[in-house]
């Protein structure tokens, strides 16, 4: 075995344990992590990052489904439209140039990051619906199955935020909702790519399965780790992973230009700055769900 094999089974244990400490993240991880150090072309990083993140949403759902914390209804129709968007995702993304693709991840890395260094607003008080309105949810669906499809990216911190905030569920109802809908849209996605590329089905079957056994190792976290700081840690992480994907889209004499790097980073500072002023203001936050430590114990 290579050591950029073992590198990136590796890294790819830390895909499931972000799965399953936050209920997402997964392909954020993965396609970076496929396409600079397992080297993979972009289009396939993509669709292999699909298979890993459908795989291990799809195990790490099954603790949350024990534990009362699916939706079925919904996660079931939201999922059926996601896959449809999801395939036409992945049917488009053959007419999209690859660096259009990454480009378009690294904004949606950034935007990710800046949501999650920020929280949620609190819904506490609010009454929480068993199951969200039928149009809705196909509509919601439909838009972030879509992306999903055409990026490999915006799982769970799509699902999460669409369900939570525009739907109301609680945040941890939310999160084991959400991974059924990743599951389902991701094969979806994966299905729509299948038609024009082709992968290395044994590094997928490796990264698979150390994502799984990572996600594993995440439930088992969740719940030692404060979840406020677990989240702006994350997100301060994929800020870094973001500025990294897009400064690869440039031209070679820019990404070696300090004034440019000097440029990014008073920008960064200067958003991340107003958003966190913008969070105070609106008031407090809600913790990204976690399992229960009682119950990770209990495995």
């Amino acid at each position: 075995m290579s050591a950029t094999l073992l590198l990136t089974v590796a890294l790819a244990v830390v895909i499931g344990i972000s799965l399953g400490l936050l209920g997402g993240g997964g392909s954020i991880l993965a396609v970076p992590l496929l396409v600079y150090v397992a080297d993979l072309p972009a289009k396939e990083a993509i669709a292999t990052s699909l298979l890993v993140v459908g795989a291990t949403s799809a195990v790490g759902m099954l603790p949350h489904a024990r534990a009362g914390r699916v939706r079925w209804r919904t996660g079931l129709i939201f999922g059926l439209a996601g896959m449809t968007g999801a395939y036409a995702g992945g049917r488009l993304a053959e007419f999209v140039p690859a660096g259009i693709l990454l480009t378009g991840f690294a904004i949606m890395m950034l935007a990710t990051a800046v949501a999650m260094i920020r929280g949620r607003r609190s819904a506490e008080g609010k009454p929480a619906p068993h199951e969200l309105p039928v149009l809705r949810v196909i509509l919601d669906g439909v838009v972030v199955g879509l992306v999903t499809g055409l990026v490999g990216a915006g799982g769970g911190f799509l699902v999460v935020p669409a369900l939570a905030l525009l739907g109301g569920l609680p945040m941890p109802v939310a999160v084991g909702t959400s991974l059924v809908v990743i599951a389902m849209k991701s094969f979806a996605g994966l299905a729509g790519y299948l038609s024009s590329v082709s992968i290395n089905w044994g590094l997928a079957a490796a990264v698979t399965l150390a994502a799984i056994l990572g996600s594993f190792a995440g439930a088992r976290l969740a719940g030692k780790i404060p979840a406020d700081v677990l989240r702006k840690a994350f997100g301060w992480f994929v800020v870094v992973m973001g500025v990294f994907v897009l400064a690869q889209q440039l031209p070679g004499d820019l990404r070696s230009n300090p004034l440019l790097w000097a440029g990014v980073g008073v920008a960064a500072a200067i958003a991340v700055a107003l958003a966190l002023g913008g969070r105070r203001r609106s008031g407090p936050r809600e913790p990204i769900a976690s399992v229960p430590a009682g119950s990770s114990s209990r495995r």
